[in-house]
């Protein structure tokens, strides 16, 4: 597939032929948000062909081919309905993308499959990361899929059950005495020094373009169309980057007529995406704090594409708190069946606030979709003092009838 760079900020444009991560000319610049991050933009007579097509999929799509896809069987996650939230919220059309059924648990397996990709077209065997958990446990697995070598850097405050997935698969561990951004620095400095390749989300525009497979896949799943407006759980800004990529390659190919309205769910704890939305200032944060660790990011890496995602699909930003996060999942399981980390119920959250605006201005046959990013076994300590397992009753007819009276 015939590409090439170009970057967000100034729109300078560079070829393909050599691994880049950065523009060379915006990476120093440190007002605001990080400034030169790199966009893959593919060859508009390649789209033109893909539109052309009777059908297409998500590997159609990316830049490199990916080898073995059978091997890391990434997408074609569940598209699924809970007629129970559909009428308790007046949404008739609302749908919820399943893609902790990805082969990690996670979202990130999109970005982690298309590096891999990267990876074998240059080369190399290595690939170095850091990560709070879901990407590192994510190209953790795919390394294992693909006999590919991985190195992680990870604050060693990371949920243990993501570090572990990790340890499992196969990667060497690199707990960091400090912050997720001491981690990302570090494997910056080690990679430089040992080569490889780089994952780190919004370093790597291959994080990006892997991530706009799932708005092929939701296309495809609608029978050719896309949703009217697609809820997001943000922390960094790269998720909801790839969405807007998908939809605008799809827009492109002249297989939509429109971008949906993409909506960004952030933690009130850790909401710089979303304030410099409302107010038009980039502002970074001192520090996070919620519960929804996943999407706890102080200086988004990559907020100036995210805040570009959302005024060119006309979407908006909604702020929960954790207390609604947490609502929010056990809501999804309870209500659904659908078993959501917290940064993931964060966009289900995002969604329900909203409701009555959306009833109210697109109305209750609206297609609105939830990405629900990761599953919940991902954070199981979050449970911790909220659900409780029911002492063990004596064997018998009558102890079983007592309790259930008492609930």
């Amino acid at each position: 597939m015939k590409f090439s760079y170009v970057c967000n900020d100034c729109g300078k444009e560079y070829s393909a032929e050599k691994l880049m991560y950065r523009c060379s000319s915006c990476s120093d610049d440190s007002s605001g948000f990080q400034a030169g991050n790199l966009t893959v933009r593919i060859d508009s007579e390649e789209l033109i062909r893909l539109g052309e097509r009777q059908s297409v999929s998500p590997l159609d799509f990316f830049p490199y081919e990916v080898p073995s896809p059978e091997a890391f069987p990434v997408g074609n996650t569940p598209l699924a309905r809970s007629q129970r939230l559909s009428k308790a919220f007046g949404m008739r059309n609302l749908r919820f993308k399943l893609d902790g059924a990805n082969p990690s648990g996670s979202f990130k397996d999109r970005a982690s499959q298309l590096v891999a990709a990267q990876a074998f077209a240059a080369g190399e065997d290595t690939i170095i990361l850091a990560s709070t958990g879901n990407a590192g446990s994510s190209m953790a697995c795919a390394g294992a899929a693909y006999g590919l070598n991985i190195v992680l850097f990870v604050p060693a405050a990371a949920p243990v059950n993501k570090l572990m997935q990790s340890v499992l698969y196969g990667a060497s561990v690199i707990p960091v005495k400090g912050s997720y951004d001491d981690a990302f620095s570090l494997s910056l400095q080690y990679s430089a020094a040992v080569g490889g390749i780089n994952r780190n989300t919004a370093y790597n525009p291959m994080t990006t373009e892997g991530k706009k497979s799932v708005s092929i896949e939701l296309y495809n799943q609608l029978g050719r169309k896309a949703p009217d407006i697609v809820y997001i759980p943000v922390g960094d800004g790269v998720i909801i980057s790839g969405v807007y990529k998908g939809f605008s390659d799809l827009y492109e190919a002249g297989l939509i007529p429109r971008i949906p309205r993409l909506v960004a769910v952030q933690s009130e704890g850790s909401a710089a995406i979303a304030r410099a939305f409302d107010s038009g200032l980039e502002k970074v944060l001192s520090g996070t704090t919620t519960i929804a660790d996943s999407i706890s990011v102080s200086s988004p890496a990559g907020g100036r594409t995210a805040l570009s995602a959302l005024r060119k699909s006309f979407g908006w930003a909604t702020i929960v708190s954790d207390d609604e996060i947490l609502s929010a999942q056990l809501e999804l399981s309870s209500e659904a069946g659908f078993f959501a980390e917290p940064a993931a119920a964060a966009a289900w959250a995002g969604a329900r606030k909203d409701a009555r605006k959306i009833v109210s201005e697109f109305g209750p046959e609206a297609e609105v979709t939830v990405l629900l990013t990761g599953i919940g076994f991902k954070d199981m300590a979050v449970f911790n003092n909220r659900v409780t397992i029911p002492a063990p009753i004596e064997l018998n007819l009558e102890a079983a009838q007592s309790f259930m009276n008492r609930k």
